[in-house]
């Protein structure tokens, strides 16, 4: 409560303010001796408050109960200025005493939406999804070919939603032809739901994600449902496709701006902590904007490894296999523009480290996945053509600007000026032991020896390092000035970007 009325106190001294102010501005007269009247109904608008319960339970009040109470205390104190002002011996106006009444209010109505509405955008009402264990679930009955007339069925089902060369490529790569198979088109999770556990070794869902309603509760539900190494196939429209659709259907210049308005209330806003559920509410999780990397990503953290990924026109079709229970499932997963990554520090750390976002949602989940497909993390910790990065994303980290929240680090000693960088645990293990051991004596740094060595091959990363590092022990400050100042001249002069 002693908060609620502070802030009340708080409203009162900016509404006073606002309106000594305006009257100077306006050139009227000075108003300083209104100022001990103010404080006279501060204490009664306190008073007032309590007595319409404006103060009560912040967790146990509707966003109603509380602006009626302030209207009330309101209106009984404007009332209370009009019959008692014009019976003081002082020439107080009661347009003045009303209007800072108005300000107070007004400035309280706004305050007391902002916080409901607080309330409201982080009270997720859906529960976390509880996965249950089990053990060695397979199929118990055997696989056998469907029947003519059921094989008829199948087709004009997957017919009625896909197209003919849709329906030839599940028939073959995902055996729709066998009992053990089963299709399902369902918005709103109900056929997954009513599936039998582990009768079937392979779901085909022909539901377009976009068009899903909790797709990490479906996938996790399709994970529950299948035995283990069973398939699961999904369907969605990739982002890039809508992109092009757009820049294609408009002309010149409306199209990149239509684009740009476009990418910001279905990409930005959806990942805002404060925005993200009023727009699943508004849109009802419909129409969602989903590139590649999100597919993949929610599919590794439900459980799944993929497979392969078959484009058909405008629609990709994923093939997955269950590999594991799903990640514990959080209520709902915000990805902002700003990151926090574990790294290997000082005698094996492991701290966070801020950046900001330069990859689509979920690319966590998929990095094993991205640097096998790709042959492989390249010397800067990165996969080679990664599709993970956002098309801003590679501006940023062109010119290091995805790094500067690491100063936040750097200002908290998480970190040196110049130094190895901090690494991933994926990368990390890749190094020699004797290198680990070197990098694990001391902090890394923001500037690392890699911008000045231009090592091109693993082997010379290594041998960057290890001679940084050799003359680090052996002269600390020196080392590192020298280091700060041939990385400035690398960036000046020989125009050096980050990977």
């Amino acid at each position: 409560m002693g908060k609620r009325i502070l802030n009340d106190i708080v409203i009162w001294l900016l509404a006073t303010l606002i309106c000594v102010f305006w009257r100077l501005i306006a050139n009227k007269s000075e108003i300083a001796s209104y100022l001990v009247l103010f404080l006279v109904m501060l204490c009664l608008w306190v008073s007032l408050a309590l007595i319409f319960r404006k103060y009560r339970s912040y967790k146990e009040t509707w966003c109603w109960q509380e602006l009626l109470s302030m209207a009330l205390t309101a209106g009984s104190l404007i009332g209370l200025v009009y019959i008692v002002l014009p019976r003081l011996p002082w020439s107080f106006s009661t347009t003045v005493a009303s209007l800072v009444v108005g300000m107070v209010a007004a400035l309280d109505f706004v305050f007391i939406m902002g916080k409901h509405y607080r309330k409201y955008a982080l009270n997720m009402t859906v529960p976390p999804m509880v996965i249950e264990q089990r053990e060695n679930a397979v199929v118990d009955h055997k696989d056998e070919l469907r029947g003519v007339m059921s094989m008829k069925a199948v087709r004009q089902s997957v017919l009625s939603l896909t197209t003919e060369d849709d329906y030839q490529m599940l028939l073959e790569k995902a055996h729709l032809d066998s009992k053990l198979t089963k299709v399902v088109a369902s918005r709103d999770r109900f056929d997954i739901m009513q599936l039998p556990d582990y009768q079937y070794q392979t779901i085909v869902d022909l539901t377009l994600l976009n068009k899903a309603k909790g797709i990490n509760r479906r996938f996790c539900m399709v994970n529950q449902k299948l035995p283990d190494d069973g398939c699961y196939v999904c369907c969605y429209r990739p982002q890039e496709y809508v992109k092009q659709k757009i820049l294609r259907e408009y002309p010149w210049g409306i199209n990149y701006i239509y684009y740009v308005a476009w990418f910001v209330f279905r990409r930005i806003i959806p990942r805002l902590l404060l925005m993200s559920r009023l727009y699943y509410d508004v849109t009802n999780g419909r129409n969602r904007v989903l590139s590649k990397t999100e597919v993949l990503g929610r599919l590794y953290y439900c459980g799944f490894e993929v497979d392969e990924v078959v484009p058909m026109g405008h629609i990709e079709y994923v093939f997955a296999h269950r590999h594991s229970q799903p990640y514990p499932q959080a209520q709902i997963k915000v990805y902002g523009p700003l990151i926090s990554l574990p790294r290997v520090c000082k005698d094996k750390e492991m701290i966070n480290f801020f950046k900001f976002r330069t990859m689509h949602p979920y690319s966590e989940y998929i990095q094993k996945y991205v640097f096998d497909s790709r042959g492989g993390m390249n010397i800067a910790d990165k996969s080679d053509d990664d599709f993970r990065i956002t098309h801003w994303g590679k501006i940023m980290r062109k010119y290091w600007l995805d790094e500067l929240p690491m100063l936040f680090n750097w200002l908290r000693g998480d970190v040196k000026l110049v130094g190895v960088r901090p690494l991933s645990k994926t990368m990390f293990d890749t190094y020699p032991p004797e290198l680990q051991d070197k990098r694990t004596r001391c902090k890394p740094g923001l500037i690392p020896p890699f911008y000045i060595d231009h090592p091109e091959t693993f082997d010379e990363l290594y041998a960057s390092e290890n001679k940084y590092l050799d003359e680090y022990f052996e002269h600390p400050f020196r080392t590192d000035v020298k280091y700060f100042f041939l990385t400035m001249h690398a960036i000046l002069f020989k125009r050096m970007h980050s990977a």
